[in-house]
């Protein structure tokens, strides 16, 4: 068994202290475009005036690149981890977007929100990370407006270790920076992450019955819609 199953086996698996200063960092200096990447996917999503809800947000940095788009009405961040909430906070407040997003601590396996409260919920490389995630997808269900969506991008089990090296190349880390990279995805994040069919198997039993999932880079996006129709592939 992985470390990362072995530790949602016993709880969610969150990120503090300095490992959470480290990630921010590692984040600032490689992960933003991608952040800028994800803030336009959910903008192509979303009418005007959307509220939207990220689960995991970590240090922030797609709330904070969606409020910067403007077309969000409310933008709010959901985190285990309490060293993660104050870290979002200062980023928001240093960007100038504070008063646009609310960032909140609190498990996805009982979002402290009431129901039909958001159009639209991303989440980025954490759902490996939920202890119980059927309950995180039903609460995601039960969060969401009619006709609402919400977006799963997290990484494939099924990948190979040459797919990993390709796409850690389009990060800027060298010398110990990388190997260690390189070392968290083939040994940790890989081995906890889910396949295409557990994945299937997992929604299933959820009220999501409108659902698609594309493969893309190491991962997938999974979008899951709340409506009551009959699914038809």
């Amino acid at each position: 068994m992985s470390l990362l199953k072995h530790q949602r086996r016993f709880k969610d698996v969150g990120i503090g202290g300095l490992a959470a200063r480290w990630y921010d960092s590692n984040t600032r200096k490689n992960r933003l475009g991608e952040m800028r990447m994800y803030a336009d996917i959910v903008s192509e999503c979303v009418n005007d005036g959307s509220h939207i809800l990220e689960v995991a947000p970590g240090p922030g940095y797609l709330a904070m690149e969606l409020a910067k788009l403007g077309k969000c009405n409310e933008i709010t961040g959901l985190d285990i981890s309490e060293d993660f909430v104050q870290i979002a906070k200062e980023n928001a407040q240093k960007a100038g977007v504070f008063e646009k997003i609310k960032f909140l601590q609190g498990n996805v396996a009982n979002i402290p929100i009431n129901n039909n409260e958001f159009d639209f919920i991303i989440c980025v490389a954490a759902f490996k990370n939920f202890k119980k995630p059927l309950a995180a997808l039903e609460e995601m269900f039960r969060v969401l407006k009619p006709e609402g969506t919400a977006l799963i991008v997290d990484m494939n089990r099924d990948v190979s270790d040459r797919q990993i090296e390709e796409y850690l190349k389009s990060f800027n880390t060298k010398g110990i920076g990388k190997a260690f990279m390189k070392l968290i995805f083939k040994n940790f994040l890989k081995s906890g992450s889910y396949t295409k069919d557990e994945f299937v198997d997992l929604i299933s039993n959820t009220e999501f019955k409108h659902y698609r999932i594309e493969e893309k880079d190491i991962g997938f996006y999974i979008y899951l819609t709340k409506c009551t129709e009959p699914f038809s592939p």
